[in-house]
């Protein structure tokens, strides 16, 4: 069965009777959860499983939850983390176990209240220009660092039974303007992110998926990389990724156009995906019917990617947490 190349976010904590009639047609691939969505553990694990009695398979339920300023399930009921760069500083020769410890502790505690795919890790390279808004979401400055700690990140998920998706596919740490704001250029040259950038998803071209930047790299292309067939043959072809790819959310305000131009225009260029997280019907509409289905190609990697989901492997997790603070020198937060 084909569905829609589409994953979605909701409006609330609650699914509403007029959000599952429309996800029942629409059949997106999968959903994702915002800090909206959350109050309790048993109230995210109660929409998770609505989510999927919604479209009647066991769909995968996403979440943004890197650590520091980007994570949806916050205190009172889910640990707080330092944001990753100051995780990898804090824990020096020992930060690649760190980062398996931490994603193998953050998994588990998605995979308790139903959510089974995870927005990590961030394979950005962290530079003198990287915007505020993602410079301590990055993992290091050098592609050496943030591929050994990437992949750490993605083994962690994948040992607790939850997909890794690695963002922001090709590179986002050269951008100075924030998304969701502004649209950045690039003006790197070709051979130098063939080197930086795009090695740290080169590295880690065989996870299962994949997320876009809405940057505009010069060398390749006037368009953003999301909206880009040039970029989307970079990332196919130079950086070798097979896996599924999900546009950044369309949302952001970096995308000229409509929602429904947005999401056209991604999944025209090679996007497998097209990502909506606001939870706006009018707008999840357009966007559906904009995306269309999976293509054959789309299809099958979506299916190489939920067969990549698997139960958590066994773990005594108060020994792993007990580890991990102490390559930090104390707890989180």
């Amino acid at each position: 069965m084909t569905h829609g190349a589409t994953v979605f976010g909701c409006a609330g904590p609650v699914l509403l009777p007029e959000e599952k009639a429309f996800y029942r047609a629409a059949d997106p691939l999968g959903f994702i959860l915002f800090a909206r969505n959350v109050e309790t553990p048993e109230q995210v694990a109660r929409l998770a499983a609505d989510l999927r009695d919604a479209v009647g398979r066991d769909a995968l339920v996403f979440v943004d939850q890197e650590g520091g300023r980007v994570q949806r399930l916050r205190a009172p009921h889910w640990s707080e983390w330092l944001p990753p760069l100051d995780a990898v500083a804090r824990a020096g020769a020992g930060a690649a176990r760190m980062m398996w410890l931490r994603a193998r502790l953050i998994a588990a505690e998605l995979r308790a209240v139903g959510i089974d795919g995870n927005c990590a890790p961030c394979l950005d390279i962290a530079t003198d220009v990287t915007h505020p808004f993602l410079r301590n979401r990055c993992y290091g400055t050098d592609p050496a660092t943030v591929i050994a700690m990437g992949r750490a990140t993605a083994d962690g998920h994948l040992a607790g039974g939850v997909l890794p998706v690695m963002k922001h596919m090709p590179g986002h740490g050269r951008a100075s303007a924030d998304t969701h704001h502004d649209l950045p250029t690039v003006a790197t040259d070709a051979d130098t992110l063939r080197q930086t950038d795009f090695a740290a998803f080169r590295a880690l071209n065989d996870l299962p998926a994949a997320m876009t930047a809405h940057i505009v790299f010069s060398a390749f292309d006037s368009e953003p990389a999301t909206c880009s067939a040039a970029m989307m043959r970079v990332v196919r072809e130079e950086i070798g990724f097979g896996g599924l790819i999900l546009s950044d959310d369309l949302n952001m305000q970096a995308l000229p156009g409509t929602l429904g131009e947005r999401a056209a225009r991604a999944v025209a260029a090679g996007c497998d995906i097209a990502l909506h997280c606001k939870g706006d019907m009018a707008e999840m509409q357009a966007v559906a019917a904009a995306a269309g289905q999976l293509t054959r190609e789309g299809q099958a990697r979506a299916e190489a990617m939920l067969a990549a989901r698997k139960a958590p492997e066994p773990a005594d997790l108060p020994v792993l947490r007990a580890e991990h603070d102490a390559l930090i020198g104390g707890a989180d937060g």
